[in-house]
């Protein structure tokens, strides 16, 4: 088939098959080459080499991850629950703060606790804010608010749906995740 990675002269790109998205890292982020993520709308958009300083993806395209944007805009509480997991690192569970931001929301609060948060992981990244302040974010457009931030994490190499112990335990293990197979690909 194709010859070892190791025999390929370094400067030679690794055979992939039309459309796919490129080899998968060893921190189990595939290599999304930025000429081929946006030829099939099921391929994220999100780059899997996010830089310290900037936003992997604007905060209006919560449509990138369609799931995720869905989610959001039925049950919120769900996505600050797994943001706040990875950002809190495990300290505080997914359920508890998902529910206390349910409980804020009724009262019309949430978006004042979820700034905080917004807060914290730009801090964790030194992200810039914004397009304004967190608030003022969180206060006019929290559902895209909440999918930028979940997108963020994700290209930071989170798997958000196992919480903050199995990514670190995949991380020490050295799991990698299975490439992107992009619908309609034959061998």
């Amino acid at each position: 088939m194709y010859p070892a990675v190791e025999t390929m002269p370094e400067n030679h790109p690794i055979p992939t098959a039309p459309g796919h998205p490129g080899p998968v890292s060893a921190s189990g982020i595939p290599n999304i080459q930025p000429h081929l993520h946006h030829q099939h709308r099921y391929i994220s958009r999100i780059p899997s080499n996010s830089v310290q300083g900037q936003w992997s993806s604007d905060l209006c395209h919560c449509f990138d991850d369609p799931v995720n944007c869905a989610i959001t805009c039925v049950c919120p509480c769900i996505t600050f629950g797994q943001i706040t997991e990875i950002i809190n690192r495990g300290s505080k569970s997914c359920v508890s703060r998902g529910l206390m931001f349910g409980m804020l929301g009724m009262v019309g609060c949430a978006c004042f606790y979820s700034c905080f948060y917004r807060s914290k992981l730009r801090g964790q990244y030194d992200l810039p804010e914004e397009p304004c302040t967190d608030c003022l974010v969180h206060s006019c457009c929290a559902s895209c608010a909440l999918c930028q931030e979940y997108r963020e994490l994700k290209s930071r190499g989170f798997d958000m749906g196992i919480g903050w112990e199995a990514n670190m335990d995949r991380q020490k293990r050295g799991v990698t995740m299975a490439p992107i197979v992009v619908p309609g690909m034959a061998r």
